[in-house]
């Protein structure tokens, strides 16, 4: 690890990056917002590496993880097919390395206890990207249920839905358990969605109870092995009840990830597509509530990089989610930032989804 990364903040952070596709952009551009010096890339074989590397504007090329490790870096960006998540975390953590991998952080969640017990250990900074924590109105949200804007909370109203599998044509690595994972929609984007409910309710799901549906068998000559959409029923601590959706086989939704809380004294709706705005509901009328640093709650506008008028998108939130991580390895203490207890959490949930489905019961969620 380097040197010059001190507690107070100074110095500059060497970024390595595990993977060279569409992930590796998104964490690659964010390293880059951060200040910090995207050293090395490594991928499936050296001549991958050495062209995304060039592609993403990264220093140096290594044929493998255990190169990249030998090049100075303070920390690693795992974006890598889900299967693999778990080995090169742990290789990793044990270099003494910081870690953030893509989710999900494991496909069962015993790998993933372990990974989170070996950071603690090593004493490494090791997160997930739960990266929809990061917009500004979901802040805004969380911050107004915490201070009780609406009331006891009753029930929930969530979704998200994808169309990118609707066609039987369309394929990715994603639809094997061996490359994938036994879940493929809950694991990929329901995660985020239970992520971002417990995370704005400030509360856990205690029980729930799922279907699934495989739509297609098979998909470009490949069998599929995982589900393409997930219905959930969930019992929230309070005794709220709720419903959520997940598909990624939506005709034209292609990242509509809704929260709806609704509340003794009024409701709160964020939309992941209108990002710049809440939905806030009231018995006398409804009104929209956008994005303003000057009149957000305490604490929320640090997450507003530009001027109210002035959108902000996913790669904004990647962005700050990023400099958290990288605030957190200077000694730093950001709240909110997704660690590797909360991938544990998002296996368990998977986990709990799969087994409701499979026996049509409901399974307890306890807290980890």
């Amino acid at each position: 690890m380097t040197t010059d990364v001190t507690a107070t903040g100074v110095g500059t952070i060497r970024s390595g990056f595990l993977g060279g596709g569409f992930m590796a952009q998104v964490h690659s551009r964010a390293a880059r917002a951060a200040g910090a010096t995207t050293a090395v890339l490594a991928s499936s074989s050296r001549e991958r590496a050495l062209t995304a590397a060039q592609d993403l504007g990264i220093e140096r090329a290594a044929e493998d993880l255990a190169e990249l490790l030998t090049q100075d870096v303070d920390v690693v960006h795992v974006c890598t097919p889900n299967a693999t998540h778990a080995a090169f975390a742990l290789a990793v953590i044990e270099a003494g390395v910081h870690v953030i991998c893509e989710k999900p952080l494991a496909t069962h969640v015993d790998d993933a206890r372990a990974l989170a017990a070996a950071a603690a250990e090593r004493g490494v900074v090791a997160v997930v990207p739960f990266v929809y924590r990061y917009h500004p109105m979901v802040r805004e949200a969380r911050a107004r249920v915490a201070a009780g804007e609406i009331g006891d909370l009753l029930t929930v109203d969530c979704g998200y839905l994808q169309d990118w599998m609707l066609l039987p044509g369309d394929d990715d690595w994603r639809v094997t358990s061996a490359d994938g994972g036994p879940s493929r929609a809950f694991a990929d984007i329901g995660s985020h969605l239970c992520d971002l409910l417990e995370f704005v309710a400030g509360e856990r799901i205690v029980r729930l109870t799922a279907r699934t549906r495989r739509v297609y068998a098979e998909r470009a000559g490949r069998a599929v092995t995982n589900e393409d959409a997930v219905s959930i029923l969930v019992e929230m601590e309070s005794g709220a009840i709720g419903t959520l959706l997940i598909s990624q086989m939506a005709a034209g939704r292609k990242n509509s990830l809704t929260l709806e809380l609704h509340g003794a004294q009024a409701s709160i709706r964020f939309d992941q597509e209108r990002p710049e705005e809440l939905w806030i509901g009231e018995r006398e009328g409804s009104r929209h509530l956008f994005r303003d640093p000057q009149t957000a709650h305490p604490g929320v506008a640090r997450f507003s990089t530009v001027p109210a008028g002035h959108a902000q998108g996913y790669q904004d939130a990647f962005n700050g989610f990023v400099a958290d991580a990288y605030a957190a390895i200077r000694g730093e203490s950001p709240d909110g930032l997704p660690t590797f207890d909360d991938g544990v959490r998002a296996a368990q949930l998977t986990e709990a989804v799969l087994i409701a489905a499979d026996e049509q019961r409901w399974v307890d969620t306890p807290a980890l």
